[in-house]
């Protein structure tokens, strides 16, 4: 951008290094450039449809001082200010594809609007460089293109007021500002030193510079543009901005002008700490402030006496410093004591999940029986009266709470009919919790570690999820943690490695109490021979049809087979090891470089393309042995379209086109892979379908529900960026491995698959790159094959992207259990143990977060996390849904 660096170096202007707060997404951005407030983290939320701004702005003051107001852009704008412009035209910010037309359609306006003289204040929010950056990230070689672009809308636009400025006392302003940055990976939205410095620049004939006088950029708060902006359009500043003046703008003035300005934004400042903090006067802010108004008080007596002199510029300067430092203590100040929680509101939610908690954790000795069913009698008439009551008096603090809170509330603002849902819920939940819990205390039922088994005991593998699962909950409660959870995790699942390489080799050598081992044999499933145990003394195995005897002699396993289940935990733990390497994730070490930020340099797309490739053939290897003859020839065009799609981007390149420059956005290949996607998921639906309406065809089912897990599977590699697509496919490695090797041949119950199937999802939500950072979600994957922005497919997509781990070895675990027992409930039982392990540590985080409320890393670590936490559990419940419905199926057909 040469033009704006000559600007910046030798014009008349004044540079910035802006610091924005997390959450650094667009619509919190730019409440903070207006109003000059911290805007809360649920404005993530609402980010998606921002509603209609209601705080005091420099837009609102601008309309109010009749001033015109004129917008191209973001239509973000548009939501959080309607009926603010006197023109306006908004393009959609969220179809992340497009980095053209949205530009273009801001400036065709532009040589029309700067001929015009009936305007006072242009915006203009430019989206090109942002999507680029999710497109393909800050390297990419379209990055250069667009900022050459707009350094020439920046010379176009300051030419123009400098031209106007001959003809009208008062010099314009131009500002140059980003709402955020934006990280290595081109994302945005958490705290990341890349993310929340953000360019600052003002232009104006009044900040007239000297030869040689050089202006180094300062680091300033991005809530202080609110207030420089009201002063200098002589406008009030907006009354809830935390913000301060950047005095630098002002400092050419005469010194009663400085002083008056800083007075404004002091003054302002006060009355907003006096509304917030009941101990005001004790602050060290304060206090400045009296002083500063009193010295100040000083000057203007002396100013009348005599206007130039020595001692007038001494005080003056003393008094300036003086306002600058209460300035900067108020600020700091407001900017730690603003925020407010709505507490009533945390605490029903609080309430409502612990009493979900609560319930299954009494559950448990029902629901892991051989019926896996909970009956639970709430006929009874005294818990009929236990229920009505429970709704009084939920009701009385309701109508107390609502009528004395002096601020606003979100369950206040519910209507009484919502209000009395949320009454009714969880007075119903408490009644059941006492009926499980007296049926427990009179039952007398204690839980065992396997209902079906009475004798058996915990063993290594079961203290092991039980001490790891803790762990992780525990671990929640400090923000290190939490920003590194992957390392948590990922040696989680080594830990699983090595506890089932001790527990193959003592089945394999020894058997439990010195009884020989459980022998080694082989089944005949839906694909082919796989490994199986024998029944032995002391082996613990999942429930088999009854018509299957002991395998003969001629079925043990030879000595190849032998030590592939002995060598397979370390084959295991090798590929989670490379994986570790390929994508640097958390905060501590996400700037190392790591094999995707190689992977993906432009010097290296001829490796890229080779492993894509190998990457696609490994997965077509691995999904067609259980897919009918249709869908393998589905799937194996749906990966060469995958490809075909990526080279059309330019993400990779044919071998008979190495040097190939035409990019698209392929549209055409990615909807090809689509149709194909489709095909898959209904082949597998119509099989589904059919094994209801066949019982006795339970081949069928397997069929179908290999062929929606295959469907699944290519989806997300059409979604996965072309570097992440190694971890697909040693995802379904290791599925392969565990399933042929681990959990066959060791006959480990639904309870514990369940929970290796769970850890092992979550593991590679982190290997694929993902965090606790919103950063980390990669927008590109909502807009694959779109040409416009479509709302649910966009949300859908983007949501199936970032949780494809946990998704995929969701459903491995579903087709798993439904074909390795075609009687019993071990489909009822890893939905229980599923939504059990899933809502443990959620229900620990929203007490922790409710408690930490006050922490220094509230916003930028506990609450990205919180809101990871509730998608994860709108996926558990789409997987217990999904869980359900198969278990349905299996009743019909018995």
């Amino acid at each position: 951008m040469p033009y704006t660096t000559y600007l910046v170096e030798k014009g008349a202007s004044h540079s910035f290094v802006a610091e924005a707060k997390p959450p650094t997404v667009t619509m919190p951005r730019i409440k903070a450039l207006m109003t000059g407030s911290l805007p809360g983290f649920v404005d993530v939320i609402r980010n998606l449809n921002s509603p209609a701004l209601l705080e005091d702005s420099v837009i609102r003051q601008a309309k109010a001082a009749g001033k015109r107001i004129v917008f191209y852009g973001d239509e973000t704008w548009v939501k959080l200010f309607p009926k603010h412009f006197v023109e306006y035209d908004g393009t959609t910010s969220f179809f992340v594809s497009d980095y053209t037309e949205v530009d273009n359609n801001v400036t065709r306006h532009l040589d029309k609007v700067l001929k015009r003289g009936d305007w006072d204040i242009l915006i203009l929010h430019y989206l090109g460089l942002d999507h680029i950056g999710h497109i393909s990230g800050p390297n990419s070689p379209l990055i250069g293109q667009k900022l050459s672009e707009m350094d020439s809308v920046l010379m176009k636009i300051h030419t123009s007021l400098q031209s106007k400025e001959r003809e009208t006392p008062l010099p314009n302003l131009l500002v140059l500002c980003g709402d955020h940055g934006m990280s290595e990976t081109g994302s945005h939205g958490a705290s990341s030193t890349e993310e929340v410095n953000t360019p600052l620049i003002l232009i104006s004939s009044a900040f007239e510079r000297k030869p040689g006088d050089i202006r180094h950029p300062k680091h300033v708060q991005q809530t202080d543009v609110a207030a420089t902006l009201a002063i200098a359009l002589g406008l009030p500043i907006p009354k809830d901005s935390v913000g301060s003046l950047l005095f630098p703008v002002v400092e050419g003035r005469p010194m009663r002008e400085q002083l008056r300005f800083l007075h404004l934004n002091t003054v302002q400042l006060s009355k907003l700490l006096q509304e917030n903090v009941p101990s005001y006067e004790k602050d060290p802010g304060f206090e400045q402030f009296k002083m500063s108004e009193r010295l100040h008080g000083n000057w203007i007596r002396l100013y009348l006496e005599e206007k130039h002199s020595e001692v007038l510029f001494n005080l003056g300067s003393k008094v300036l410093r003086q306002y600058l430092d209460a300035l900067k203590t108020l600020s700091l100040s407001l900017s730690a004591q603003v925020a407010q929680y709505d507490i009533y509101s945390m605490m029903v939610g609080t309430v409502v999940v612990l009493e979900v908690l609560t319930l299954l954790l009494l559950s448990v000795p029902q629901a892991l029986r051989r019926k896996a069913e909970l009956e639970v009698p709430l006929s009874s008439p005294g818990f009929s009266l236990l229920f009505y009551l429970v709704i009084l008096v939920l009701s009385a603090v309701h109508v107390i709470v609502c009528t004395s809170a002096e601020s606003s509330c979100y369950f206040c603002g519910l209507s009484w009919l919502a209000a009395g849902g949320v009454m009714v819920l969880a007075s119903a939940l408490l009644c059941v919790i006492v009926s499980v819990l007296t049926n427990v205390l009179v039952g007398g039922n204690t839980p065992r570690k396997n209902p079906m088994h009475p004798s058996s005991r915990w063993s290594e593998l079961d203290l092991l999820i039980l001490l790891g699962t803790a762990g992780h909950v525990l671990s929640l409660g400090a923000s290190s943690f939490v920003e590194e959870e992957h390392q948590t995790w990922y040696f989680l699942v080594n830990t699983l490695c090595l506890a089932l390489s001790q527990e193959t080799y003592r089945n394999y050598f020894l058997g439990d109490d010195g009884e020989p081992p459980c022998g080694l044999c082989v089944e005949q499933g839906h694909d082919g021979a796989t490994a199986a145990w024998q029944d032995g003394p002391g082996c613990d195995v999942l429930e088999r049809d009854k018509g299957h005897g002991s395998p003969s002699t001629s079925e043990v396993l030879r000595g190849r087979e032998k030590w592939m289940v002995l060598a397979s935990p370390w084959l295991i733990l090798a590929c989670c090891r490379l994986l570790r390497s390929l994508n640097q994730t958390g905060v501590q070490w996400a700037h190392r470089p790591d094999l995707g930020h190689w992977l993906t340099s432009s010097d290296h797309k001829a490796e890229l393309s080779v492993l894509a490739a190998l990457s696609l053939l490994v997965v077509f290897v691995l999904v067609q042995r259980g897919c009918s003859p249709v869908s393998k020839a589905a799937l194996a065009l749906g990966l060469l379209g995958v490809y075909c799609y990526r080279a059309a981007i330019g993400s990779v390149r044919f071998p008979w086109r190495p040097d190939s420059k035409d990019i698209s956005k392929g549209i055409i290949e990615a909807r090809f892979v689509y149709v194909f996607v489709l095909g898959i998921l209904f082949t597998g639906t119509k099989d589904l379908l059919k094994s209801q309406v066949i019982a006795a065809d339970f081949k069928l089912k397997t069929v179908g529900l290999w062929e929606i897990y295959s469907g699944l599977v290519l989806l997300a590699a059409l979604l996965f960026r072309p570097h992440n697509l190694p971890v697909l496919a040693f995802s379904l490695l290791i599925q392969t491995l565990m399933t042929k090797f681990i959990w066959k041949p060791l006959r480990h119950d639904a309870a514990e698959i369940t929970v290796m199937h769970y850890w092992f999802g979550q593991a590679f939500f982190y290997f694929q790159g993902n965090s606790n950072n919103i950063a980390t979600v990669d927008i590109s994957a909502g807009f694959v094959g779109l040409d416009t922005y479509v709302e649910i497919p966009a949300v859908l997509l983007t949501a199936f992207g970032t949780y494809a781990g946990p998704v995929l070895w969701a459903s491995h675990l579903v087709h798993f259990l439904s074909s390795e027992t075609r009687s019993g409930s071990a489909l009822s039982h890893a939905c229980f143990c599923y939504a059990l392990i899933c809502s443990i540590p959620v229900f620990t985080y929203i007490v922790l977060v409710t408690s930490l409320r006050y922490h220094l890393f509230i916003w930028s670590v506990f609450s990205p996390k919180l809101l990871y936490e509730g998608m994860h559990l709108l996926i558990t419940a789409a997987v217990c849904v999904f869980f359900t419905a198969m278990d349905q199926t299996r009743l019909t057909q018995s």
